[in-house]
């Protein structure tokens, strides 16, 4: 029995595909994905016939969403064709920077627009996904919205369209952070005279294993970095590197600002 009524999926790239899956998973209606990709073709199958293009469509097809999952530099060629979906579907738009507004003005102010920024854990179900609903989004359309973002992890919601900008910097762009983390720390480990399969091994697990343990925890991050912190020890001589004011916390703090600032460029 299917749980998911019908998508038109417009985008089948890393994170399209994640959710995709994760429909699939809980029993995906009769769907259409819009993708010229060639690699797109293998993601066909009896719940999802995949086209080129928005003209090849089959007719009569009447999606429940449309999902806009393509880059946001290509929104303003790409959402056009789709606007005829405006006034029955809700567009969910996983796009980057693109407003609420940016959006309507390529759809038509007849569009219910729910823009949301998933991130890549998504492929493992451990996504977190923050949306925010345009106006004239009905209660139904929101939660069809949520079970389509709750199917790879987490979703939160806001009322506030701005925060957005500053939640991609933070969970959106985070996982290329958090991998950054492992690929320094096993660089560094092999410069400390750490094998290389070894110090990759311990570089992913420390960083996989420490996310597992603060997800279960009730602690906040604080307190388990003092945990691990024995006085005058080897972490807290790291700690003194790290947390220096010229360190981690301004290199983070620069790092989130340059990235929200790009979202809101994107917006165009």
């Amino acid at each position: 029995m299917s749980t998911i009524p019908p998508i038109l999926l417009v985008g089948c790239g890393r994170m399209g595909s994640a959710m995709l899956s994760g429909w699939r998973e809980r029993g995906l209606a009769p769907s259409v994905a819009v993708d010229p990709a060639p690699s797109a073709a293998a993601l066909a199958g009896p719940d999802l016939t995949v086209v080129a293009d928005a003209a090849a469509i089959p007719a009569g097809f009447t999606p429940a969403a449309v999902v806009l999952a393509v880059k946001p530099q290509s929104a303003a060629e790409a959402l056009p064709p789709h606007a005829r979906f405006a006034g029955g579907a809700v567009f969910l738009s996983i796009m980057a920077g693109r407003t609420i507004g940016g959006i309507r003005a390529l759809l038509g102010n007849t569009a219910s627009i729910v823009r949301a920024m998933p991130n890549t854990p998504a492929a493992v179900r451990q996504g977190v996904t923050v949306a925010c609903p345009g106006g004239g989004v009905t209660e139904p359309q929101r939660a069809l919205c949520h079970t389509l973002l709750e199917a790879i992890g987490a979703v939160a919601w806001v009322d506030d369209e701005a925060l957005l900008d500053p939640v991609t910097a933070v969970s959106g762009s985070g996982p290329a952070y958090v991998f950054l983390l492992a690929e320094l720390m096993e660089q560094a480990a092999i410069e400390q005279g750490i094998p290389a399969d070894l110090a990759r091994l311990l570089a992913r697990r420390t960083v996989s294993g420490s996310g597992a343990l603060l997800a279960a925890s009730t602690e906040d991050a604080a307190a388990l970095r003092k945990a691990v912190t024995s006085p005058a020890g080897t972490t807290e001589r790291a700690l003194q590197v790290l947390m220096a004011a010229d360190a981690w916390p301004l290199a983070m703090r620069q790092a989130i600002d340059a990235a929200t600032r790009r979202s809101r460029e994107l917006a165009g």
